[in-house]
């Protein structure tokens, strides 16, 4: 792996007791399905090209899911990189399917875990995952059952390393009870900062933390203080909020997604962006603003 590449200047990252190892900065797929996550992509071209640019770059971690198209991401990730590099990880996630109106299910009984694990498999053209992210719904959602099966599935060979997502801190204890887990994916960015105190626990456990909506999802971060900052350093307002994850803890992975390889250029560069200490104040004061 070219550790001189855009991917490369924040850092590398090992998942606890796993012998993967991959940049901070790396490429979340979910954006590469049609509107709302649902169908086909409007450019599959630019879409596997955005795939093969972001491993140019040093990506060497993809995060995807079976229920983003639905499929349409595994099937582009597969057309467009297979063979797969040998530096490169597969995250992929389950507990969910998406109906014929677009809507998101949840489901997490044990044969469809299972389905759900072999399907990813097989539209990814792999034997086994190297990590698997458990969907909660919420933080009253049972997590010892399902994580019971992906132990299970874990020992069977169908996954060697288990995550967990939108996860509150009683049920990552839950989890951790029953089996490792490598790195939790939750809800967090600039503004929406719920999960301070888990990002630190984590960290000294040396659990890896993938914010997802990194820069807002569906409602993208706005606010003075983040474009303020950005003006100063010449940046857009979405590089430096992910410069500011990058700098927030060095066990925060970064997987922003988006459709087109000018954005993705965007993204990865802010890798190589370095905060200084009154930028850095003025950015973590944003959340008590609101």
């Amino acid at each position: 792996m070219n550790n001189q590449s855009p991917a490369a200047a924040a850092g590398r990252f090992t998942f606890p007791g796993t012998a993967i190892s991959v940049n901070r900065m790396g490429y979340g797929a979910m954006q590469l399905a049609g509107p709302h996550v649902f169908g086909e992509p409007a450019d599959p071209d630019e879409a596997r090209a955005v795939l093969r640019e972001a491993l140019e770059l040093g990506v060497d971690h993809i995060d995807t899911s079976d229920f983003y198209g639905p499929y349409v991401t595994n099937r582009l990730i597969r057309e467009a990189l297979f063979p797969y590099p040998e530096h490169l990880t597969l995250v992929t996630k389950i507990g969910a399917w998406r109906d014929d109106k677009g809507d998101w299910i949840l489901e997490r009984g044990p044969g469809f875990l299972r389905k759900s694990v072999e399907d990813n498999l097989e539209r990814l053209g792999l034997e086994r995952m190297a990590i698997v992210n458990l969907r909660m719904g919420g933080p009253d959602d049972d997590i010892a059952a399902p994580m019971k099966v992906m132990r299970q599935m874990q020992d069977g060979g169908l996954l060697d390393h288990i995550g967990i997502s939108t996860v509150s801190a009683t049920q990552l204890k839950i989890a951790r009870d029953i089996a490792p887990v490598v790195c939790v994916q939750n809800h967090y960015n600039l503004v929406h900062r719920d999960d301070d105190a888990m990002i630190d626990a984590l960290a000294e456990a040396g659990i890896a933390y993938v914010p997802y909506f990194p820069l807002g999802g569906f409602t993208p971060l706005q606010a003075d203080e983040l474009k303020q900052v950005a003006e100063e350093m010449g940046q857009s307002s979405q590089s430096v909020a992910l410069a500011w994850l990058l700098d927030r803890s060095p066990n925060i992975l970064l997987i922003p997604g988006t459709s087109r390889r000018a954005h993705l250029r965007e993204n990865v560069a802010a890798a190589g962006l370095r905060l200084s200490k009154e930028h850095r104040v003025k950015l973590d004061a944003i959340a008590a603003m609101r």
